[in-house]
């Protein structure tokens, strides 16, 4: 199991679980190794560097089952060399965490909004990285979130690619129990992008 971005908010969570709940093996990636901690010797490898080292991200690839995604910053070359790179590492299973409005799917003034507030050039680059995934070879899960909060709740719907998004905000416990669910049963989910949100939070601002 590859986590990339291994000491985002979000993947802490996921590591957290992944080592209570499962005997995976984890390889965690990031740029400064020295924010993770203490580390479990016997269940993680580190690796210290950056996705855009494609030769550093292969190596990392290599006999990997599943490789989960939770990067910030200029999106569409990231993606380029992970879809590359696990090409070439034969790992085909990917779950990607990436925002919401990849297909302008956020409805009515919300929806204009978040265009406003995240802006069209971060935006472009997002969808591009979509793109890059949706039209590969890869077994892949894109996970669109709403606007994250760190409330201690798991409580979240799921709308698939092609219907409207609903609510405006998410917890970030919420979106790595879709995560851990599904790195536990990789069948989940295959090939779809996700949206996620909580129930009942439908707004013109996530707040």
């Amino acid at each position: 199991m590859l986590i990339l971005g291994a000491n985002g908010r979000i993947a802490r969570l996921v590591r957290q679980r992944l080592l209570q709940e499962t005997d995976a093996h984890l390889t965690l990636y990031l740029r400064r190794a020295k924010r993770l901690g203490q580390i479990n010797p016997t269940r993680e490898t580190v690796v210290e560097a950056d996705v855009n080292d494609y030769q550093a991200l292969y190596q990392a690839m290599v006999s990997q089952d599943i490789v989960y995604s939770n990067l910030g910053g200029e999106f569409e070359p990231m993606a380029e060399n992970i879809v590359k790179a696990m090409t070439s590492a034969s790992v085909d299973r990917l779950i990607y965490v990436t925002g919401l409005g990849l297909y302008h799917e956020v409805p009515g003034e919300f929806g204009r909004w978040v265009e406003e507030d995240v802006g069209s050039d971060v935006m472009d680059d997002t969808r591009r990285a979509a793109q890059l995934i949706e039209t590969s070879n890869l077994d892949y899960t894109l996970i669109r979130a709403a606007y994250l909060t760190d409330d201690d709740e798991v409580d979240y719907e799921l709308t698939a690619k092609g219907t409207p998004f609903k609510g405006t905000i998410v917890s970030r416990k919420s979106v790595a129990d879709l995560i851990v669910n599904t790195i536990v049963n990789p069948r989940l989910h295959r090939y779809s992008s996700l949206g996620i949100d909580k129930p009942g939070t439908v707004g013109d601002r996530p707040y």
